[in-house]
């Protein structure tokens, strides 16, 4: 994997970053697209000529951002498809209805720091939504994605994924306290180590998946923490809307994204004319607020100060050696049978 080097930086938008794209003809799916920047990463991609579905669980929501995006951009092919993240039966209806190739999959919808909560088949909440949720989903969408013959996976992520490893023992914490930073944290690492080992297992189909830290930016994502995430970001480190969609819109859609294949990227948040090297889990991109913890584990030394012992188990250089692969391998096998479908792990 090369280094990535893009004229962009910390406040380019994702109209900026799709500026010459032309995407006619080819075909595109955003979840969560119905608020934040999930719907500024759909009109982006809209104005780029793409057909774009809107896939979401709010119907209602999703109708009015499509509305909303056809009236600016004047694309017609802006499509609303329901799905939930946390039921197997609603993912399961999406990918089976899916006709033809699909270009580029945005897994952007996401909860974070959510109170402890469940699905049905006993799943926690934040790990359901943000990982085996787009996990199923991206799984069974393989056939249309290989189609393409160039397809990109963009998993939007956080520097989140600082505060804890994937804890294959203790997933839905029955056997530790729950803490809602950790089951975020574990989430989105595992949306990094998805995009890893996706890349390397489909490198034959040319699909290339990155995973991204789209910046700070306040949206409904913070509705479970007052509105203000971890109340730690400096106000001069806040995105708008359109800027925190930068990131996701660059990786589906600019040529040189493949050279940064299943790297954690935040080039849309760096200086312009910034280099962004391949990722691994303790040298990934932070922001001055959240410290990367290089001698210990997020959970016992992590940026919120919270002064706990460790308890899942989990250090630096299990962190490193889960994203070369042996994490999303387990990841896989571990969580195949939530989508019903055996075998079906990347």
């Amino acid at each position: 994997m090369s280094a990535l080097t893009t004229p962009f930086g910390f406040s380019s938008t994702a109209t900026e970053v799709a500026q010459g794209i032309d995407l006619t003809g080819r075909r595109a799916v955003v979840t969560g697209a119905s608020s934040g920047i999930g719907a500024a990463t759909a009109h982006a991609l809209a104005g780029t000529g793409a057909e774009v579905t809107l896939a979401v669980r709010d119907m209602t929501a999703g109708e009015r951002v499509a509305k909303d995006i056809t009236g600016s951009t004047g694309n017609q092919e802006v499509r609303v498809a329901h799905l939930d993240l946390t039921d197997p039966a609603s993912v399961t209806a999406f990918t089976t209805a899916w006709e033809g190739p699909l270009h580029v999959l945005v897994n952007n919808a996401g909860v974070m720091a959510c109170p402890e909560k469940y699905t049905e088949q006993g799943w926690e909440w934040q790990f359901a939504t943000n990982h085996l949720g787009h996990f199923a989903l991206t799984t069974g969408l393989h056939g249309a994605l290989a189609a393409d013959g160039a397809a990109r996976v963009v998993v939007v992520s956080s520097t989140g994924h600082q505060q804890s490893p994937v804890v294959f023992d203790d997933v839905n914490f029955a056997f530790r306290p729950y803490d809602p930073w950790l089951a975020y944290g574990q989430s989105k690492t595992a949306g990094v180590l998805f995009a890893v080992e996706a890349t390397r297992r489909w490198a034959g189909d040319n699909i290339t998946a990155n995973a991204l830290m789209p910046g700070a930016i306040y949206t409904s994502l913070q509705r479970h923490t007052g509105g203000r995430g971890s109340g730690r970001v400096p106000a001069h480190l806040i995105k708008t809307v359109e800027q925190g969609a930068a990131t996701s819109v660059l990786l589906a859609t600019s040529p040189s994204s493949k050279a940064s294949a299943a790297a954690t990227s935040s080039t849309a948040t760096r200086p312009r004319s910034s280099t962004v090297a391949p990722a691994r889990c303790t040298e990934s991109p932070a922001t001055p607020s959240i410290r990367t913890t290089r001698d210990g584990c997020g959970p016992c030394r992590n940026s919120w100060g919270r002064g706990q012992g460790c308890e899942c188990g989990c250090c630096s250089r299990f962190m490193s050696r889960c994203l070369a692969g042996s994490g999303a391998i387990a990841s896989s096998r571990s969580m195949a049978s939530w989508s019903g479908v055996p075998g079906s792990a990347v």
